[in-house]
């Protein structure tokens, strides 16, 4: 039997991990790695046409499984290329094992051709960052950075030279069993009897939950029932938490709606449950806060915490809702529904009038029959910009659906990447990237990517020929929009020339018949769809603090016009409600 090389026990080791794919764009200083893949049979190379897709499409692929992606990138400018992807999984808490490769080990440190110095470029978005320098380290330092990512939920990085790559591997290598799965993580007994003594005493209590609620959807229901509470989320708790929610009250932040800003600054006890909320702007000064986070890093740095629980939410609401004293009185939880309800009934008319006669196209109309039309197990990946905003408010959660964006890191250009890690993981899945035009143009090598491995993404795309909330940001700022606008090509047009499925739609009633043909397509898809450049969204009263920017002056509203099927959910929870 052949003696193996360094590069061979890597790939033999991230199959053991259950790694499945490696996207990547090959090179000189990857290509051991890349050929030893070839042989393997146990991992397929993913050849995208740049590398940041790479590493979003493996974030987005660890989001959907919940089990460990990989990515790689050559010397020098490949992986840089990876940079930004990366960011995006460690902040989205994706396991991701990112390969850098590197220049001869001989030249390192000596200005060599395409030398840049990885372990420096990756620290900050990474748990691990480390270089295998000597085949010796071999498996060691791979299966510890293996731990790294799933452990700690995030990016590690393992840079190693070609040179090193080709060189045989150790004879007696110690490899031992990885860990795959993350624990759950119980609070402490003490906490427990806090936080049970703070929700006896309170009066009001307020549920705001983050993607952090995953997997515990009916321990949250139980307990606010328990305790009569009103239930709000941030965005990335949205598709955890809002489906079969009697007592949802809608969303606070920047895209927020209904009556959560209200319901958490009313209330005399606000439970952050597995939320690392940004924008403290939101939260109240005023009240009781407690944080639960399976992250300890995480507590108490957006806000003054009354106690901080370290734990898992599910975990900690399995040991906290059997102890705590129930609520009768509904008043608060009764008042946040008609307020979330009625908050609703005024901005749903705004774009549900005529919308089939508005041209160019409201984006909240293509919003709303996407979430029709797509099917009930969907995975959604969304554009940053106002993607976000189309999506928050019309795409509808039902436990099946995923719905995946750049919503931590922020970064344009997510949505088509993101699909296409989200489609390998099942062909048979429906995938729908919501693009805008900005985003998509950014990347829009990619769809190539689409076309040749004939993955059936599906890409509805918000034409509106502008950054439109680039736009909306220099209003709110009190700045004439400035470098905002985007001449573009007709999309479907190119799309068509790729190999692929592509329409445009420039009128209303084109739209229904337009995304269905492109849904019943077996392969790649583009829906390039004219919509209006001036729905921004604007709130209807624009006050003196919403002028120096975004912050709690925006807070209410937000971006008022339209929310879809939220209203009939906000409708139907009245029915729980006692007549006055």
């Amino acid at each position: 039997m052949a003696k193996q090389n360094v590069a061979e026990q890597f790939v033999d080791i991230l199959a053991r991990a259950g790694v499945k794919r490696l996207y990547g764009v090959v090179g000189d200083s990857l290509n051991p790695v890349v050929d030893a893949i070839r042989r393997n049979g146990a991992i397929d190379w993913i050849h995208v046409r740049h590398e940041e897709t790479a590493a979003f499409a493996a974030g987005a692929e660890a989001q959907v499984t919940g089990s460990l992606a990989a990515c790689a990138g050559s010397c020098g400018p490949g992986n840089l290329h990876l940079i930004n992807g990366l960011y995006d999984a460690h902040r989205s808490m994706a396991p991701v094992l990112a390969l850098a490769s590197h220049i001869p080990s001989s030249e390192i440190g000596l200005g060599y051709f395409q030398e840049t110095h990885p372990e420096l470029l990756f620290q900050e978005c990474s748990h691990y960052n480390e270089m295998i320098s000597h085949p010796e380290q071999m498996p060691r330092l791979l299966q510890t950075a293996i731990q790294h990512a799933i452990g700690r939920g995030g990016v590690s990085v393992v840079t190693m030279p070609g040179d090193v790559a080709s060189k045989p591997a150790p004879e007696k290598s110690i490899e031992h069993a990885l860990v795959t799965t993350r624990p759950t993580v119980r609070p402490g007994d003490d906490e427990i009897d806090k936080l049970c003594r703070m929700v006896d005493e309170a009066k009001r209590v307020t549920l705001f939950c983050g993607s952090g609620t995953a997997g515990a959807h009916t321990e949250v229901m139980e307990f606010a029932e328990k305790i009569k509470s009103p239930v709000g989320h941030a965005l990335r708790g949205k598709e955890w938490i809002q489906y079969d929610n009697p007592y949802d009250v809608g969303m606070s932040g920047l895209l927020g709606y209904g009556a959560a800003y209200e319901a958490t600054h009313e209330c005399d006890l606000l439970i952050l449950l597995g939320t690392d909320f940004p924008y403290n702007a939101f939260l109240p000064d005023d009240v009781k806060i407690v944080q639960v986070d399976v992250r300890p890093e995480h507590l108490g740095r957006r806000s003054k915490l009354d106690l901080a629980v370290w734990g898992d939410v599910r975990e900690t609401l399995r040991c906290l809702t059997p102890r705590v004293k129930p609520k009768s009185d509904r008043k608060f939880l009764d008042r946040m529904l008609r307020k979330h309800a009625n908050a609703l009934e005024g901005v749903v008319k705004a774009y549900t009038r005529k919308v089939e006669k508005h041209v160019p196209i409201h984006p909240e109309y293509v919003a709303s029959v996407l979430d029709d039309m797509a099917d009930e197990d969907a995975v959604f990946t969304v554009d940053t910009g106002m993607n976000n905003v189309w999506a928050a408010r019309y795409l509808t959660p039902n436990g099946k659906r995923r719905v995946i964006g750049s919503f931590s890191h922020g970064s344009m250009a997510n949505a088509l990447p993101q699909a296409i890690g989200a489609q390998f993981t099942d062909l048979n899945r429906q995938v729908v990237a919501m693009s805008g035009d900005g985003g998509f143009s950014m990347l829009m090598g990619d769809f190539l990517t689409l076309v040749q491995y004939d993955l059936p993404v599906k890409v509805v795309l918000f034409n509106n020929s502008s950054l439109g909330m680039v736009e909306l940001e220099m209003l709110v700022a009190g700045l004439p929009s400035y470098g905002t606008t985007n001449k573009n090509p007709d999309f479907a047009a190119i799309a068509r020339a790729a190999g692929a499925y592509g329409v445009r739609v420039e009128k209303p009633k084109q739209l229904p018949s337009a995304l269905k043909d492109a849904f019943k397509h077996k392969g790649p898809a583009l829906v390039d769809v004219v919509t209006d450049p001036n729905a921004l969204s604007i709130p209807p009263k624009i006050s003196a603090e919403m002028v120096s920017g975004f912050a709690l002056s925006a807070s209410k509203i937000v971006l008022d016009g339209g929310v879809g099927r939220m209203l009939q959910m906000a409708r139907s929870n009245l029915r729980n409600v006692p007549r006055p």
